[in-house]
């Protein structure tokens, strides 16, 4: 069943799924990535801050080499002795610590942006189980992973054995040379193999992250079905808006047609369209569409018309002209100044009236 499903999804990840995916701490991740960011920062620890941190812990221990008869030997004076030491080794060494978990921190960041899942820290308690435990170190998944850090745990200590055999020809020297050029011919040693090292991580990281993002899109992946109803959900029920879309025309035109009792006029077409014209010659500045409609619609305002005896005006050119240029609630442009002034002129002669 599971085959199945899967092969059922065809479709990339929608923006929707992806991001609800995020908020549940699901992302692309790559443990090499986190490894080589933790890498970089001992090299850099190396190159930057070992020689002062070597320094630091140097002068610390003078005292106590040069001049061990000074030292109080009661339990008391030794153990703030001891307790100093500690703290002022952990404050020389602080910035190496600190230095990698800033660059840790900073491998998480680098592939996924910062992310902040609290369902991801929430028990559970399903993972507890022995069973479910043996299932996971066996699965799949586990034994590429296992396989993986084999083969880059092999990469690496070729490359780094490959590059320390050459170095190894002067060894001999070494007895007859000074502590000082001992220690700088180590420190140098360790500088060229960690960038070797950091070289070959950078490959395996860069394959490894892009492994894993293929791997994610991939169980992210959607069936047509799961795309379309979440479409439905986003844009809501076809059927549904288009039923939203009737009552918002069916309301529309009922407060239309109880705008046709105030009308002054109702040209119409004669039977295919009719628009409904209202004027207040001390008020308005053009006469105002109050309503319009097309067949039924039109024989709607028609009969509106007859019940509230409003004058009806057979003007077919014009009818169709106001309904096509004129929306509801909108004056009557200036080109139909005229026409329009002679069908009110009428109707108001009619009423016995006068435009002036």
């Amino acid at each position: 069943m599971a085959e199945e499903d899967d092969a059922q999804k065809t479709e990339d990840p929608t923006d929707k799924k992806l991001s609800q995916a995020r908020e549940k701490g699901q992302v692309a991740s790559s443990q090499e990535v986190k490894s080589w960011m933790v890498l970089l920062a001992g090299a850099g620890a190396i190159i930057f801050i070992a020689p002062g941190m070597a320094n630091k812990v140097r002068n610390l221990s003078v005292p106590y080499l040069q001049k061990p008869h000074d030292m109080p030997a009661d339990f008391e004076n030794m153990r703030a002795i001891l307790a100093q030491s500690l703290l002022d080794t952990g404050v020389a060494i602080a910035p190496f610590f600190i230095l990698v978990l800033i660059f840790a921190f900073a491998g998480n960041v680098l592939q996924f942006g910062f992310l902040v899942a609290p369902e991801k820290i929430k028990p559970d308690f399903a993972k507890l189980s022995l069973l479910s435990g043996v299932k996971r170190m066996f699965s799949v998944k586990s034994t590429v992973e296992f396989l993986k850090g084999i083969l880059k745990l092999t990469i690496v200590t070729v490359v780094a054995v490959g590059m320390t055999i050459p170095l190894l020809g002067d060894m001999t020297l070494l007895p007859a040379a000074s502590v000082g050029d001992i220690l700088d011919r180590i420190y140098n040693v360790a500088i060229f193999i960690s960038a070797g090292t950091i070289a070959v991580m950078t490959v395996i990281a860069v394959l490894d992250f892009s492994f894993q993002k293929f791997q994610f899109l991939k169980q992210m992946r959607m069936s047509k079905q799961e795309v379309k109803d979440e479409h439905k959900q986003s844009e809501g029920n076809p059927e549904v808006k288009a039923r939203i879309r009737t009552l918002r025309q069916q309301r529309a035109r009922e407060r239309m047609m109880s705008n046709v009792p105030e009308a002054d006029v109702v040209i119409t077409n004669p039977t295919h369209y009719a628009v409904a014209l209202k004027y207040d010659v001390d008020s308005m500045a053009a006469p105002l569409l109050v309503a319009k409609g097309v067949d039924t619609l039109a024989f709607r305002i028609r009969e509106v018309a007859e019940e509230h005896d409003i004058p009806i005006v057979e003007n077919p050119p014009l009818a169709r002209a106001l309904h096509a240029a004129v929306e509801l609630d909108e004056e009557v442009p200036p080109e139909h100044f005229v026409a329009v002034a002679e069908v009110i002129g009428y109707v108001m002669r009619l009423k016995g009236k006068s435009l002036n």
